[in-house]
């Protein structure tokens, strides 16, 4: 296995925080681990505990590294909120060589050149998608390397974000022991494995119904228009259930994940359980109809909210329709409610490889897509992200030899690796 063609993706939920591990070979993507942990650090999308979330974060990786045997050292880390803004962005420049072919100098440069706009100092640019590269006139071009052109220019688009939310999240993943490789917004992520292309140029939306927040995005053109986020998601459904059944946060979740179903009409009368009365050691009978009431309720409300924040970005129809996807998403269902709520098509997003086919994982897996590709357009170095774990077990058997200090080199690079890029920015924010 190749170590230089091996990506990392760290999605941090509300509920679960999830590590993917990638192998992209010939530009296709193969999933080779995964590890999931309970959030513990994480409240409706924001961290409000940093040390719960470190600890989340290093839960998940160990568990992604012991099924791969190898250390994982830096990571891709998708950012989400209602604090993204996106704004249009224009760069030009002249092309460099004699021989004026355009080359990844030049498309780094009209990259540059693009970001150079009026941002207020409480914001920061996380990354400038392009839209179309021209040159000499000529536009629609999607990889311009190779040509012959006097004048390259670039349209695209800025995405900004709230400085001090990611320099938390960013905080975060370095306490936890990994070097952040880049960073990429979770709906443009999610779309890259949820939309074909076709729905993204009609019009479309999709709905990332999380744990505790649910994130709208509207395509159109081929582009991303708009994306928000609603403070509500699974968590209120859980919630819901633990009053409605007078039982505890836990035990709900388990009669949400076992018997939750989210349309009334087809909910079955006779699936029924029992739980325990908090407070008590009594047991009360239920049955799926009764618990469906209370969940088609609040996710019905959650889709009447994503239709106003759609309305907001002033979309009026979709040809495309709705996609669903998130991990409150694998309820059955769901399906039937938002075609009754929306009054339009509406399809489940999952992503097809073998390991992640869940709602839950269609972000992690659209960040690793989503920076691979975008890391080609730009010339971004984003490999190797792993090392080798089995070279580092024989090391004490090695001790009184005299090539004992190799190893040492070799653990000290990581570390000098580490201080560059978001760890010196993230030293000069806080100091």
């Amino acid at each position: 296995m190749n170590q230089n063609e091996i990506l990392v993706s760290l999605d941090i939920g509300t509920s679960r925080i999830k590590v993917i591990i990638g192998e992209i070979m010939n530009d296709n993507l193969n999933i080779i681990g995964v590890g999931t942990a309970k959030s513990n650090g994480m409240k409706k999308g924001a961290i409000v505990d940093i040390d719960q979330t470190v600890q989340s974060i290093r839960s998940a990786v160990e568990q992604a590294e012991r099924m791969v045997d190898m250390k994982i050292d830096r990571v891709v880390v998708g950012v989400n909120g209602n604090h993204i803004q996106l704004q249009p962005c224009h760069g030009v420049v002249a092309v460099s060589s004699e021989s004026r072919e355009i080359g990844n100098e030049d498309i780094t440069r009209v990259i540059d050149a693009a970001q150079v706009v009026s941002i207020p100092p409480e914001r920061e640019i996380i990354d400038v998608i392009p839209r179309q590269f021209i040159v000499d006139g000529q536009d629609e071009i999607t990889d311009p390397r190779g040509m012959i052109g006097v004048r390259l220019e670039m349209e695209g688009m800025i995405i900004t974000c709230a400085k001090t939310v990611l320099h938390n999240t960013l905080k975060c993943v370095e306490r936890a022991g990994l070097e952040v490789l880049d960073v990429c917004l979770q709906p443009l992520a999610s779309g890259t494995v949820s939309l074909s292309g076709d729905e993204t140029n009609l019009g479309v939306a999709l709905i990332d119904v999380g744990g505790g927040s649910t994130t709208i995005s509207v395509f159109e053109e081929g582009h991303l228009k708009g994306t928000s986020m609603v403070p509500f998601g699974g968590d209120n459904l859980t919630k819901d259930l633990s009053i409605g059944l007078r039982t505890s946060t836990e035990e709900a979740e388990q009669v949400k994940l076992e018997h939750g179903h989210a349309f009334f009409d087809d909910a079955n009368e006779e699936e029924n359980f029992s739980v325990t009365i908090i407070g008590s050691n009594r047991q009360q009978a239920f049955n799926q109809l009764q618990i469906s009431d209370m969940i088609e309720a609040r996710l019905e409300e959650i889709f009447v909210f994503a239709a106003q924040e759609i309305q907001r970005m002033g979309v009026r129809e979709l040809p495309g329709g709705f996609v669903l996807t998130g991990g409150t998403m694998n309820m059955p269902g769901v399906l039937e409610l938002a075609q009754d709520v929306f009054h339009a098509n509406v399809r489940l997003a999952i992503p097809d490889y073998i390991g992640v086919r869940e709602p839950q994982f269609t972000s992690g897996v659209g960040i690793l897509q989503f920076a691979y590709r975008n890391a080609k357009i730009q010339g971004k170095e984003i490999f190797p992200s792993v090392t080798e774990d089995f070279e580092e077990k024989p090391q004490p058997k090695k001790q009184k030899r005299s090539t004992k200090q190799q190893p040492k080199e070799e653990t000290e690079k990581p570390e000098k690796k580490k201080e560059s890029g978001f760890s010196n920015l993230l030293k000069y924010f806080f100091d």
